[in-house]
């Protein structure tokens, strides 16, 4: 079988050069061009220059149709306006596409849903095996022990981010409320200020820091009368993201259309 094509979107950004590393150092995966937003400095730069590897042959692009036409895949932890828009073009041309972007909305997320009847769409907050079997774990947990257990969800990211709660902190939460076969819309709690009054039975608290470099940590809590259970994650390096997605693009190779999570990669 032929190498799979990847691009690379949002190539000049810190989780795209990120990308193109994992891309790159993957049996079985060419890098075929990455795009950046119109204006960007690093257009028509070579992709491998800017991800530090050395030259790749390929420069970068503000064109993702003409790109995403000779591609197999497309890996997106970009904006969600770029992604909405990634997603229509990948179902066009019928590839895989590697959703990685977090805070979408409502409506993003049904767009992108929509692009799905027709691309192979591998959606997650966190494309990390570890986290993803935390988020398995947390399910379990939740499941076994009843609302005498309070669960929080602690998570921090580096200054630079912009969306709070994390993507990989909703998963969790997600999970956690379906472990206990509660709504997570109802249940979650994102913010405390004030006189609050006292907890609620069965909420789901989150609780969000930023600061430094840190590249990501969520510890899922759950405190009960006398012993508390903690399930961490932390992550030091972006490049176990990166191998997550380029993973979850050769795990899609091949396969129908639909909207698929890491859980489905893994097998979890």
């Amino acid at each position: 079988m032929s190498d799979m094509k990847i691009a690379v979107m949002g190539a000049a950004g810190r989780m795209g050069r990120e990308l193109v590393r994992a891309a790159h150092a993957t049996p079985g995966c060419t890098v075929v061009g990455g795009t950046e937003r119109a204006g960007s400095l690093a257009l028509e730069q070579d992709i491998g220059f800017l991800a530090g590897i050395g030259s790749l042959g390929v420069k970068i692009t503000d064109d993702p149709l003409e790109l995403i036409a000779r591609a197999d895949a497309v890996l997106d932890f970009t904006t969600p306006k770029s992604s909405v828009e990634f997603a229509g073009l990948s179902a066009n041309a019928r590839i895989v596409h590697v959703l990685g972007t977090t805070g979408l909305s409502e409506q993003d997320d049904a767009a992108i849903a929509a692009a799905a009847r027709h691309a192979t769409i591998v959606k997650a907050g966190n494309m990390s095996l570890g986290v993803n079997l935390l988020v398995a774990l947390t399910r379990k947990v939740a499941q076994a022990l009843d609302e005498d257990f309070d669960i929080e969800i602690l998570e921090m990211h580096h200054k630079h981010k912009v969306d709070a709660p994390s993507g990989t902190a909703l998963m969790l939460g997600e999970a956690a409320a379906e472990g206990r076969g509660v709504s997570h819309e109802e249940r979650s709690v994102r913010v405390r200020d004030g006189h609050t009054g006292p907890r609620r039975r069965g909420d789901i608290g989150y609780a969000t820091l930023r600061g430094g470099n840190v590249v990501g940590e969520h510890t899922v809590l759950f405190a009960g009368e006398g012993e508390r259970i903690e399930l961490t994650h932390r992550a030091t390096d972006r490049g176990i993201f990166a191998r997550g997605a380029v993973r979850a693009a050769l795990w899609g190779r091949g396969k129908g259309p639909g909207l698929y999570s890491m859980m489905d990669v893994l097998g979890i």
